[in-house]
């Protein structure tokens, strides 16, 4: 059987665990703020005190030449929150369900899958705070470039769930990998153009920053939210096919690597 027969299999045998899949996410997001006063209100409070934050540090105290700079940072943090957490949060995921692992069967791709998926809905909730800022902020949001949306979301979640199957499967043989990723992600932030702009980065080193395929997506979010505008067609096509790519690569390693899961864990 070859490698694209057995992806397909692969897929068909995800799909009857669909229900398994939802479950896990509801659990997710129900357990999360589980016994706090505010529950699940935290999803659109946790966006509303970051934003007041950065209002305040970015317009009283470092000031940028950036118009608007807090929601010129807020549009790009809230997606990379969303692939920060897939990517360091993740990586536990195969470790935190071993009891179910080592017990009975389903396909072992169920989890990151859904710890993803749940992060994903996260970040949807929070765009609802985004597109209140914006509003308020006196920001028309552009309905042609707001098609272009979904296609980013689409491209981050394929992106996210590709390194999330990598640094799972990985995580189960290298256990320090669990702590080292929360360095790696806050020097990738730094390399992402998240807090500033593309154009800042000195021309001589943007081809670094664009081997980043975090840098495409941003990229596109901002467009969209901040400039209103259509993102170039380069840039969503570069984002799309390294999302693909990602998820490719993320897939055969996982499905090589979760064969001895059950022996490791």
């Amino acid at each position: 059987m070859g490698v694209q027969d057995v992806m397909i299999e692969r897929i068909r045998e995800i799909y009857a665990y669909r229900e398994m899949i939802v479950s896990l996410v509801r659990r997710d997001l129900k357990g999360r703020y589980k016994g706090s006063a505010l529950g699940f209100f935290w999803t659109f409070l946790n966006p509303l005190l970051q934003l007041a934050v950065y209002t305040m540090v970015f317009s009283t105290i470092m000031r940028s030449d950036i118009e608007d700079y807090y929601l010129f940072l807020f549009v790009a943090l809230i997606p990379w929150i969303f692939f920060g957490t897939s990517l360091t949060g993740g990586s536990s995921c195969i470790l935190a369900q071993q009891d179910m692992v080592k017990k009975i069967y389903f396909p072992r791709e169920v989890l990151p899958i859904a710890f993803v998926t749940s992060q994903f809905v996260n970040m949807l909730l929070s765009f609802i705070v985004i597109f209140i800022v914006l509003l308020f902020a006196g920001y028309a949001l552009q309905p042609e470039a707001i098609l272009g949306l979904p296609v980013v979301m689409a491209v981050e979640y394929l992106l996210s769930l590709g390194f999330t199957l990598i640094m799972s499967a990985v995580t189960v043989y290298i256990r320090d990998l669990e702590y080292i990723l929360g360095i790696i992600s806050m020097a990738w932030q730094f390399l992402t153009p998240v807090m500033y702009a593309i154009d800042q980065v000195p021309e001589d080193m943007r081809w670094v920053f664009w081997m980043n395929p975090m840098t495409y997506v941003i990229t596109a979010y901002r467009d969209i939210l901040y400039y209103g505008k259509i993102p170039k067609l380069e840039t969503l096509l570069s984002a799309a096919l390294l999302g693909i790519a990602m998820l490719l690569l993320g897939w055969r390693v996982f499905y090589r690597l979760q064969r001895r899961f059950a022996e490791e864990l």
